[in-house]
């Protein structure tokens, strides 16, 4: 029985522990020294925790069309900012604020966003100098 109970909470633990796991802070990952302002069409929304995602597509001087990752606060933080799913439909065209990630890829921590019709959302993500909102 105490083996079983054992087993219980540690497997309990280790549950718990993967989301904090997950969690990263602002500087670990983006560059708050290199600002950047895409303009692209939404392809697709995560709508998850601890982090939304918003991909875009962007094209660039040369016409080759990129596709870009833009991290956002978590669904729940979203939802408090007055965000909603229904806000980003696919092909929508979208303007976004942020910060460059630090490893080169094109990923970026999104500060805001602006659609197409001029409404503007705060992403609810980490900004330089502050922790999760």
């Amino acid at each position: 029985m105490r083996t079983r109970f054992a087993l219980v909470v540690g497997l309990a633990w280790l549950l718990g522990a993967v989301p904090a796991m997950a969690h990263h802070s602002f500087a670990a990952e983006f560059d708050a020294s290199k600002e950047v302002t895409l303009k692209g069409t939404l392809t697709k929304l995560e709508w998850v925790n601890p982090h939304g995602w918003l991909h875009i597509n962007v094209k660039g001087p040369d016409g080759k069309v990129e596709s870009w990752a833009v991290e956002a606060g978590g669904a729940t933080a979203l939802m408090r900012a007055g965000v909603r799913q229904t806000d980003f439909k696919p092909g929508v065209e979208l303007t976004v604020q942020g910060f460059l990630a630090k490893n080169g890829t094109n990923t970026v921590a999104g500060r805001e966003v602006k659609t197409a019709d001029g409404r503007n959302f705060f992403l609810g993500g980490q900004q330089p100098g502050r922790g999760a909102p």
